[in-house]
């Protein structure tokens, strides 16, 4: 069996869980690997990302979508962005009946509770960390949302 498979199998739980001790090790973020037609792409937070698709095709597609951010950042060098810790769907409010924890125009303190993100049957509420006014709500409620995605704009200046 094992003379069909590649000497170097990148989706092993062992080596994948080397790779977790040297991102630690190194305060490393993230790491790619590709093999043949398989890749993995581990982030830390909690999120394991593994596909099978030709290669090729992931750089294209990442390619036009970050000069958009670079532009936005240009734009609002004043706001702070509150991002998603983790992969889940995004709750503007505690129940369906509440009322959302924050409106646009709210200003808001750094332990604020902001919105909810669900992660597996485990609703984990998102403090601001920072003071100021609510400027935008980017995500709509009920909506995925990937680790790291832009939730919340806030002017901490306001």
């Amino acid at each position: 069996m094992s003379g069909s498979q590649p000497s170097i199998d990148v989706f092993d739980v062992r080596k994948v869980r080397k790779l977790i001790n040297l991102m630690k090790e190194h305060d490393l973020t993230e790491i790619d690997l590709k093999q043949a037609d398989s890749a993995v792409r581990i982030k830390r937070g909690g999120e394991v990302v593994s596909y099978s698709a030709p290669v090729a095709a992931a750089p294209a597609a990442a390619a036009p979508a970050q000069p958009a951010p670079a532009a936005e950042a240009a734009e609002d060098t004043r706001t702070v962005v509150i991002k998603s810790p983790m992969v889940g769907t995004f709750y503007e409010a505690s129940s369906p009946d509440s009322p959302p924890f924050i409106k646009v125009g709210d200003r808001i303190g750094a332990e604020k509770t902001v919105c909810i993100v669900e992660a597996m049957k485990v609703f984990n509420e998102i403090p601001a960390g920072v003071s100021g006014q609510v400027v935008a709500i980017l995500v709509e409620n009920g909506a995925p949302v990937e680790f790291g995605q832009p939730l919340i704009k806030v002017d901490p200046g306001a």
